[in-house]
């Protein structure tokens, strides 16, 4: 397979307002408020227990060197609270120390993007915790070395080992590239080092219960060079879904019927799964590490089954947002089309998930359709995760909500009307931060002879091929130029957003294909790309039963919404007017529509037509709700 490879953040300026200022917020507030809330020191907000557990397994190490006998816990549950009696047993969710592990991710990427030197000292100290935590033969896992280290390895299923030293991978690689420090990542490779011995070519045939292994271990070969990572890397990928199931085996059971591996992703071998099933973070973060492994070892079955896969997600199980996983129930995908707007689960972590996936399906297959998808969750179902000045977050991003049901109705109780400082289950802020500290290097990629323009923004870019200088009214008129200062000929391709029907090239004739327009570059040049962000009514197909009758407004790659701030209660009341006279004043949306009047107190009354008065909408971009106060918020509308 051919594949192109991203323009690393040392190459690019990213000039942008919009996108810096997300950029800087990360940086000057969301990382040390998170440090704090690590901390346990944001007030009425869950604890985390993250660092604390670490500075406990590092007295847990020095006690067993000097003879003395630590006490034993139970490793039975998933979460662990204070009770009073175990104040030295671990504390919070198994895999608490992840939190972390992301939290210097994102300062790596910030770090690369601007020098800052309190956030590197925070992040040193960081780091010699984690390698404090280390046990002689590598091993790096605060729950197990706290509550009873001889139960390591016997619990891939649940217990999220695994999980945790991929984001500890990752973060160790960031954290090289951004300041050349190797203390994290050579405490890292010896955890790698372990588990190759464990679950290498004569070890167990095991794989975890939550992936992001298989991608961590391929970056960590990316980064060192040493082919028993991707090797075992790709033994995690082989392994999964083969009989007799490693978790029937590990948990001493007869049949894999009687566990449910559809959750696992683990009901079939990898390359005969064609369709998404199972919690949503937990598959995309394979689908990712699948098609790592297709790349480097070139297999071609294997990444044919992930364009299945994501061919699945994307036109049948996604919201229009970006969000995936409908239900709670195992913050799961359902069956096709099942996509409710007030019991939306769709995970911040699932539609980051499904920009990793995303990203590396564009490196290896070059088509629109996956930077489309990039761009689609970035706008909106990921920058819904966080308030707009960073200090709270969103677990769980619907397209309906109705506050007194969140409240009332225990099948919406997962659905907050307002963001939360933090989470015991944290997973989702410290994502998001990494996501966009690194936002530079999915803009960008680029082979041998061609750079492609996956994402617009105003940036500047100096490689190998040439100095090239990005101008973007992207989001406002739908106008890019491009500016070309050239070192060595090259092809230049310019994606073309699914939502533009119209655009048009300063330069004429392009090549096109599969969503790329393609301009052969010989000498200094410009060119301007002129994209139509005009305002769409976007309907669903018409198996999403939820929204037979309904539109969604959007405008470029925007998704809006109404909000009770701007149009009072009872949202469901409103219909748009079938010639809408929609207006843009640079942020908002306004379109005539009408507002039903009750005129009954009755439950049920004999059919009449409906009495309405004509209402002026107005629409705020989705990622925006929730930031002034509680109130009711909808994606549809009744058209």
């Amino acid at each position: 397979m051919n594949y192109s490879k991203p323009v690393l953040k040392k190459h690019i300026n990213i000039t942008d307002t919009f996108w810096n200022k997300k950029i800087e917020l990360i940086r000057t507030e969301v990382i040390p408020y998170q440090w704090n809330a690590l901390n346990d020191q944001i007030e009425n907000a869950e604890p985390s227990y993250s660092l604390r557990n670490l500075r406990l397994a590092k007295e847990c190490i020095g006690a067993r060197k000097d003879g003395i006998k630590t006490p034993v816990f139970p490793t039975n549950e998933w979460h662990y609270k204070p009770n009073g009696k175990n104040e030295n047993s671990f504390y919070g969710w198994i895999f608490q120390d992840s939190d972390l592990y992301k939290w210097i991710e994102a300062v790596s990427y910030s770090l690369q993007n601007t020098a800052d030197d309190t956030l590197e000292e925070l992040a040193d100290k960081a780091i010699e915790l984690i390698c404090n935590a280390q046990t002689e033969n590598g091993y790096i896992n605060s729950f197990y070395t706290i509550n009873n280290p001889d139960k390591a390895f016997t619990n891939l299923r649940d217990h999220h080992e695994l999980y945790c030293f991929g984001h500890l991978a990752e973060a160790a690689v960031a954290y090289y590239n951004a300041t050349g420090k190797d203390t994290l990542l050579n405490a890292t490779c010896r955890f790698a080092d372990l588990l190759c011995e464990e679950f290498g070519e004569n070890g167990k045939k095991g794989y975890d219960g939550h992936e992001i292994a298989e991608m961590a271990l391929v970056k960590l070969y990316e980064s060192t060079g040493r082919e028993k990572y991707l090797n075992l890397a790709k033994r995690f990928v082989d392994y999964r879904g083969t009989k007799p199931y490693y978790f029937d085996i590990e948990h001493n059971k007869d049949s894999g019927e009687k566990l449910d591996y559809f959750y696992n992703q683990a009901h079939l071998p990898v390359r005969e799964q064609n369709e998404a099933v199972g919690h949503a973070v937990r598959a995309v973060y394979l689908y990712s590490g699948m098609t790592d492994v297709a790349k480097y070892t070139n297999d071609e079955k294997l990444f044919n089954t992930c364009k299945t896969l994501f061919d699945d997600i994307t036109e049948k199980k996604m919201y229009i947002t970006g969000g995936i996983g409908s239900t709670n129930h195992g913050e799961a995908f359902t069956f096709a089309y099942d996509l409710p707007n007030d019991l939306a689960y769709a995970e911040t972590c699932a539609s980051i998930g499904l920009v990793f996936f995303a990203r590396r399906m564009l490196q290896s297959d070059f088509n629109s359709k996956y930077a489309d998808i990039m761009e689609r969750c970035l706008y909106n179902g990921i920058l819904s995760g966080m308030a707009e000045d960073g200090k709270s977050f969103f677990y769980v991003n619907p397209l309906e909500v109705h506050p007194e049901a969140c409240k009332k109705d225990s099948r919406k109780s997962h659905v907050k009307p307002i963001r939360q400082k933090w989470f015991d289950c944290a997973c989702c802020p410290p994502n998001i931060a990494r996501l966009i500290s690194d936002y530079a290097e999915y803009c960008f990629t680029e082979t041998d002879d061609t750079f492609f323009i996956n994402l617009y923004q105003g940036s500047e870019i100096n490689n190998d091929k040439a100095d090239i200088k990005m101008n973007s009214d992207y989001l406002n008129s739908g106008k890019v130029t491009v500016s070309i200062k050239v070192k060595k000929p090259f092809k230049l391709a310019f994606r073309i957003p699914y939502w533009s029907s119209s655009f048009t090239f300063s330069r004429k004739n392009p090549f096109i294909k599969n969503g790329y327009a393609y301009f052969d570059i010989e000498k200094d040049e410009e060119i301007t790309a002129e994209f139509n962000p005009e305002i769409k009514m976007m309907k669903c197909n018409s198996n999403v039963r939820e929204n037979i009758g309904k539109i969604a407004v959007t405008r470029g790659p925007i998704v809006y919404c109404l909000e009770e701030a701007d149009n009072g209660k009872n949202l469901h009341l409103l219909r748009l007017a079938k010639k809408p006279k929609f207006s843009f004043d640079g942020a908002c949306i306004t379109a005539n529509g009408y507002r039903e009047e009750i005129t009954s107190k009755r439950l049920y009354t004999e059919y009449d037509d409906a009495f309405e008065k004509p209402v002026r909408l107005k629409f705020i971009p989705y990622y925006k709700w929730a930031n002034r106060g509680e109130n009711e918020m909808s994606v549809y509308i009744r058209y």
